[in-house]
């Protein structure tokens, strides 16, 4: 019974950490391409996704998002992985 309780509480910590939670992320708008849901942020790190800081394209999970933006805003959000693309999830201007 105890290596039963222990194999169920190491699988629940493993299931845990595959599943981690998204944290704000302070950014800055460079590009939004509206005809592909798309903005380009220079960002911090993002932890739950094991990314240093950088430049990059990211597609946006809801495309009404981008009108609240524009180029030279201060953003945080938080992104992960949609159907294999790395998403901006929720994204609030400062």
């Amino acid at each position: 019974m105890k290596t039963l309780i222990l194999a169920t509480a190491f699988s629940f910590a493993s299931l845990t950490a595959a599943f981690a939670a998204t944290t704000p992320i302070a950014g800055e708008v460079k590009k939004i391409n509206l005809d592909q849901n798309k903005i380009t942020l220079k960002h911090e790190p993002i932890t739950n996704l094991d990314m240093k800081a950088m430049t990059m394209v990211f597609t946006v999970a809801d495309p009404a998002m981008l009108g609240t933006v524009k180029v030279g805003d201060k953003v945080t959000f938080e992104a992960d992985r949609v159907k294999g693309k790395i998403t901006v999830i929720t994204m609030k201007a400062q």
